[in-house]
Parts: C-alpha cells; structure tokens; sequence
C-alpha cells in the first residue's frame, strides 16, 4: 500500500532488499516527525532519501543488513526487522510532543519453488521438478539428554558434568547425505569472532578440547544414523570472568554418504590410552593432521 496518513509505512519486499517508506505523519495527526529520529532495524539504519516535498522518507537495506533476523519455517523464510522512532526535543528540551514508536517489519519468502524438468526423467524421489530455492538442508544443534534420549530441557549446567551436542540434518528429498562439525567455538558473546574464544572443534572435525589433560571430550561412535553426529563437551567457564552463560557456534555441513571420509571430511578424538586421533568412520591416517595443525579448511 502507498504510504499515505492511513498506511503511513509501506513495505516492499524485494529479492535481496526491503524497501520501507514512512510517511512524516506518522500518527496521523498533522504533525510531521523529524526524518532524523526515525531509524531501522538494531542497527538503527539511517533512511537514504526524503520526497521532494519532504513527505516521506525512504530506507533501503540488504535483508541480512541493519540487524535484521531470520526465521524458518517448513515453508518460508521470514526476514525480520522494525522501524523505530525515537522523538528528540524540539522547541523546548524539557518536553516532547509524540510518543516513541516501533513498527514490525516482516518480509515472506517460499522456500520451494517449480522449475521445468521436462528433458529430465529422475529415477529417485523428484529433487529437479520441485527444487527448493534457497536453504534446501535443515542443520540443527540441539543440547541433549545424558542418554540422548531427548532435546534438554535446561541449559545450565555444574562444572563437572558434561554437555551432550547433537548435530542434524534434514535433507527430504536429497542424496543420502553424511553430516560434519567443521568447527564449534565457545565465546561469552554472540559473535563468534569475540574474545575470549575457545575453539571445541577446529581443522576441519578435529575435537580439540579432547586433547586437553583434564577433559574426556569426544565424539559419539558409532554414529545413530549418517545425517546425526553426536559429541560430548566437558562442562568449563572462561578464566576470570564470573558470567554464567556461554554461547556455542558451530560450523556444520554435510558430504555425500557414499563418499570416504578424508582429511576435509571427517570427525576425530584424540584417544588417551593411545595417545592417538581416532575418526568415527573412515581410515586412522584422515587425522594425522590433527596433531599437526595443516588439515585443509573449508574446501
């Protein structure tokens, strides 16, 4: 709908942008906001343009840009973000006029989408008549019961216990798929790339903090069906911090099953007793490269 004092924010919802246009009048009062005062996303993105008349104002971000989130659904995905206003004093700076506002701005997007196979006859289950567009594999990580039996109900855990992780995938229709943690990093902020960090898995599935002397860290094999890895984490804090709550980011993705595991596909703890790298499946020699720090990376 046009931005008008009735729909005073209209929303366009494009391939890899959104574009909002907020009418002055915001309230419908007669009173025009400041385009200063008015911001998108988190980020608090500034608008890129005013009418001529200096009616509206105008935001255009990347859909990852400003803040926004992501939500998936079986059958969309939802790009989120808001419009906020924020009024400044104008006049006298001991009062305002308006009210602070948000607007939530969602964009919906299918995730499947038809494309013509009439030169192609598959013999499997259909992946070029009906092929997703974007995000076809559903990966997930889940923090799970002492006996894997279920998804954990609290993430609190006493020092001395140990996490139980469990990686997924869902591939529907797909090759029969194998699932790897590339890497997992342990920081007290939701960027990855914040310090401190402390790498749990790195080189491309080799569990580094098994090879610590104090920690019994592994992965689970055999494994409970090729598209589920499962691994257990020592329970630890960051050194000089009293904060209770540490994220866990991981890296994961998928092969063909029916390819080996090799040195950039793989999934390896370092065995005490042997003081050696053990892989879950495939030849002892895919994790030499543990110990010497040259494994490929994200080949």
């Amino acid at each position: 709908q046009a931005a008008a004092p009735l729909h005073p924010v209209a929303v366009q919802c494009q391939e890899a942008q959104v574009v909002v246009t907020v009418h002055r009048d915001l309230f419908g009062t007669g009173r025009l906001v400041k385009a200063a005062d008015l911001t998108l996303g988190s980020a608090a993105c500034l608008p890129v343009a005013q009418s001529a008349a200096e009616t509206t104002v105008t935001f255009v971000a990347g859909l990852h840009e400003c803040g926004s989130t992501l939500q998936m659904t079986p059958d969309s995905l939802i790009y989120k973000t808001s419009l906020s206003y924020k009024p400044t004093p104008s006049g006298n700076p001991i009062v305002v006029r308006t009210n602070a506002a948000v607007v939530p701005i969602e964009c919906h997007y299918p995730r499947k989408s038809n494309v013509s196979s009439n030169a192609v006859r598959p013999t499997w289950a259909p992946f070029h008549s009906t092929l997703a567009a974007e995000e076809r594999l559903m990966f997930s990580l889940r923090l799970m019961n002492d006996d894997w039996s279920g998804e954990r109900v609290s993430n609190g855990f006493q020092l001395g216990e140990s996490l139980h992780l469990q990686a997924d995938v869902a591939s529907g229709n797909h090759v029969p798929l194998r699932l790897f943690v590339d890497d997992c990093v342990a920081t007290l902020r939701p960027d990855r790339n914040s310090s401190p960090r402390y790498a749990l898995i790195d080189l491309s599935g080799c569990l580094v903090d098994g090879r610590s002397d104090d920690t019994t860290s592994a992965f689970i094999s055999p494994r409970p069906r090729q598209e589920t890895l499962q691994f257990m984490v020592d329970a630890f804090k960051f050194a000089g911090d009293d904060r209770n709550l540490i994220y866990i980011t991981c890296h994961l993705k998928v092969s063909p099953a029916d390819q080996a595991p090799n040195p950039l596909n793989k999934a390896c703890s370092f065995n005490k007793a042997s003081s050696l790298w053990a892989p879950v499946e495939g030849t002892g020699d895919i994790c030499s490269c543990c110990e010497t720090g040259n494994c490929p990376l994200y080949g």
